[in-house]
């Protein structure tokens, strides 16, 4: 396996295709001030967040960011990996929160263990957090947790309600494409599979 992540350790998706960087999106102030207890911007990820095949318990990490801004309806949290040898970045976690949640703890973006106010977004087993697992030898990958807030609930298909198992892009574009992000917060820590 170590081989496979060497012959592609330059193949990447890239930070463009971020929700950060999405159109609709990008424009709000960077306010929310999201942070973890659990590693710094720009610091290592402890290997209990890493997914369980690589040893790790798999366990969403403790997040904490600043007061909402007046008038959000709902937060949109999107967890991606820009250093994926794929198309697009990896999505490790795609949620709604309640504007009221001012945090989560430990676990609260696992499946099965969401915290209250907290819908888990995406299909099949891909719902929950997905802890870091890049291709051994690839190199160090950046993982992205993204929050946003948003000025009206969020929607999908001709205003219909966003469900349990939206894809983690249609989720995105609808947020970018209501253009109603009044602020959002950025939280990068790496991990490396040697």
């Amino acid at each position: 396996m170590a081989v496979l992540g060497r012959l592609l350790r330059s193949k990447r998706a890239g930070q463009a295709g971020l929700a950060w960087h999405a159109p609709g999106l990008a424009a709000a102030a960077d306010t929310l001030g999201l942070s973890s207890p659990d590693f710094p911007h720009e610091g290592t990820i402890p290997k209990a967040h890493a997914g369980k095949r690589l040893g790790g318990r798999a366990v969403s990490p403790a997040l904490t960011w600043q007061a909402v801004p007046a008038g959000t309806a709902q937060l949109l949290l999107v967890i991606e990996d820009p250093d994926a040898p794929t198309a697009l970045p990896y999505h490790h976690g795609t949620a709604l929160l309640d504007p009221s949640v001012t945090g989560l703890a430990q676990g609260d973006l696992n499946a099965g263990a969401a915290a209250s106010g907290v819908r888990l977004l995406g299909p099949g087993t891909r719902r929950g957090y997905l802890g870091p697992a890049p291709l051994k030898g690839h190199g160090p990958h950046r993982y992205v947790f993204q929050l946003f807030a948003l000025d009206r609930p969020l929607s999908l298909g001709g205003g219909g309600a966003v469900p349990d198992d939206a894809e983690p892009r249609d989720v995105v574009a609808a947020a970018g494409a209501a253009s109603g992000v009044l602020a959002r917060g950025r939280l990068d820590g790496f991990y490396e599979r040697r």
